[in-house]
């Protein structure tokens, strides 16, 4: 077996789920098609102190926004009630509204990082960045779900 296509095998992907017109299988070569965006992060993490960290890639927004969330795009407020779990191989979760990442609404610059100090995480997988948080526990490494979920509405 050829080098390349032993690198290829070991390629990590993150599935797209949910409340979505296209569900998708994502790797971070299938990422570095979206316009990348830059962000020079520090945060803290508990167990190593202060992290400063140089990532690149798609906003989750544009990503999520390409897999077609159901909501209606015309009815502002719909989308209020959608909610995003990213999931990372490790077993870390964290949970986002759209309005967090919604250009209307939060404007969060939330990252689907395909690399991290000019590394690319073609193996490990995508992570999570929060440019805007202090402390880094809803940073998530290894990313293999993302899930879209707008049933918060069916909970009234």
């Amino acid at each position: 077996m050829s080098q390349s296509h032993a690198v290829a095998d070991t390629v990590a992907e993150l599935a797209l789920t949910g409340d979505l017109t296209r569900p998708a299988r994502l790797t971070v070569p299938d990422l570095l098609a979206w316009p990348q965006h830059e962000a020079d992060v520090s945060f803290e993490c508990t167990t190593s102190g202060m992290r400063h960290h140089r990532f690149t890639g798609p906003l989750l927004h544009d990503v999520l926004s390409a897999a077609g969330p159901v909501f209606d795009p015309a009815r502002r407020k719909d989308r209020l009630r959608f909610l995003i779990a990213v999931s990372g191989a490790d077993g870390h979760h964290a949970l986002l509204s759209w309005a967090e990442i919604d250009p209307d609404f939060g404007r969060a610059p939330v990252l689907l990082a395909a690399t991290i100090d000019d590394t690319l995480l073609d193996r490990g997988g995508p992570q999570l960045v929060l440019p805007q948080d202090r402390c880094g526990a809803r940073h998530i490494s290894g990313i293999n779900a993302i899930r879209v979920d707008g049933g918060y509405a069916s909970w009234a």
